[in-house]
């Protein structure tokens, strides 16, 4: 299977195809990313990666999409580009936590024990995911959450090592690691749990507050005439 993967929920976005096989993970045919813009070159990051892997759109049978947590704006425009994508053509979607997606990259970097996955939630607060990982193994010991600043300090002085990006801004001598395409697309080899585009949806923890807006002040009405 054709695998077109997106990563959009960071600074550092990305495409990637990969090809999926029988070995451990699928085999990266092109990759394209940039870096620090404001306006995301999504059809143009899709077409290096074309060009790289030497296919077509039609070619492609899946779109794998990072839903974060991240970059509210990127996720969303990741989201729809794939949902537009399949509305054209038969191909099927998935989605993957860019979370595990950096413990992927971890451990393709040669990370081995604990990690902590840190990403910047704003208001003080960091999304946390614990892993282990070994040389042929990856485990999620601690599920996804978000917690103030303090607790993440504490893992760092336990001797956990931090990761993700621009962690080391907030917690110095971390490690910056951004979310790459590549990743999200081996989270995908093998999976065939796919889901309508409707269905995809940003990870965020966060419970949305609306504050109700108060009714409108109500005049006096003018008097014509003498008292």
């Amino acid at each position: 299977m054709k695998i077109l993967a997106l990563e959009f929920s960071s600074a550092q976005r990305s495409v990637a195809v990969l090809a999926e096989g029988a070995g451990a993970g699928a085999a990266v045919l092109g990759e394209a990313s940039e870096t620090g813009t404001r306006a995301t070159r999504a059809f143009g990051l899709i077409e290096e990666a074309l060009r790289q892997a030497r296919l077509e759109r039609e070619q492609i049978e899946c779109l794998a999409v990072g839903l974060g947590p991240g970059s509210y704006v990127g996720i969303r425009l990741a989201i729809s580009l794939a949902q537009g994508w399949q509305l054209a053509r038969p191909v099927q979607l998935l989605g993957a936590s860019s979370a595990e997606g950096l413990a992927v990259q971890a451990q393709a970097d040669g990370l081995r024990g604990r990690i902590g996955v840190v990403i910047d939630a704003q208001r003080g607060e960091f999304y946390l995911a614990d892993y282990e990982l070994t040389a042929t193994a990856r485990r999620e010991v601690g599920p996804l959450r978000l917690v103030p600043g303090a607790e993440v300090l504490a893992r760092q002085q336990a001797g956990v090592t931090l990761l993700g990006p621009e962690v080391a801004q907030w917690f110095p001598g971390s490690r910056m690691l951004f979310p790459r395409a590549a990743a999200i697309g081996q989270l995908a080899q093998g999976r065939r749990d796919f889901i309508a585009g409707e269905k995809l949806e940003p990870i965020y923890l966060r419970e949305a507050r609306f504050v109700k807006a108060p009714p409108p002040r109500v005049g006096i009405p003018r008097r014509e005439g003498p008292p």
